[in-house]
């Protein structure tokens, strides 16, 4: 798995100076970046990692990078940091889920405390969207007949009433079952209900 990194933006040399030894001396890799443009210019959405921002920056601000993400669906968890006071400008931020908003000079021990959390939400964040993928690709593979069974196990029928309602002989719809199952790597229906409950998943019968 690639590195976690911690990416920081500031226009001030100082600052970011001092976020870079921070991070580096606990064994963290950090990327520091003068303004918004550079960082996105240079990012990758396959590294892992957090980003802090200042949200007072030359050109692009942090509240217009923070939709500059989202539009480029960029999920890094963000920690907004400002010597400025700009209250108004954190709560947008952190309304638009920033981890959270850190006044400068910061205490390093909540910043490393922020860093930390920022970055086991991106791992966990990461392993939810690989785990999302893999079922999807899976649920990609039934036929529609298959899928139209599926939604009507995952309603709690049994295999006759499916077979009515489909207008198919049970052993067919015991069939269908069996391939879903297979083809999901699933134990049980149960089992494979948790699985698409829990990636909030919707099958489509086509």
């Amino acid at each position: 798995m690639t590195e976690q990194r911690v990416f920081i933006i500031d226009d001030d040399p100082a600052v970011r100076d001092a976020l870079v030894t921070l991070v580096e001396s606990v064994g963290l890799t950090a990327e520091d970046y003068a303004s918004a443009d550079e960082f996105l210019d240079s990012y990758s959405n396959e590294t892992p990692g957090c980003l802090i921002t200042d949200i007072c920056l030359p050109g692009m601000d942090g509240l217009q990078l923070q939709q500059v993400l989202q539009e480029r669906d960029i999920q890094l968890p963000l920690i907004a940091i400002s010597a400025h006071g700009d209250i108004a400008m954190a709560v947008k931020m952190v309304r638009r889920n920033a981890i959270d908003f850190i006044e400068k000079p910061f205490r390093n021990h909540i910043m490393l405390q922020r860093i930390h959390e920022a970055l086991d939400i991106d791992h966990q964040q990461r392993l939810q969207r690989a785990r999302d993928e893999k079922l999807k690709a899976r649920l990609s593979l039934l036929t529609p007949r298959e899928k139209q069974t599926l939604n009507l196990l995952l309603d709690g029928k049994s295999n006759k009433i499916i077979a009515a309602e489909l207008s198919l002989s049970p052993r067919t719809v015991e069939a269908h079952r069996a391939n879903i199952l297979k083809k999901m790597h699933a134990d049980s229906v149960t089992a494979l209900a948790n699985q698409i409950n829990n990636n909030h998943l919707l099958i489509e019968n086509k």
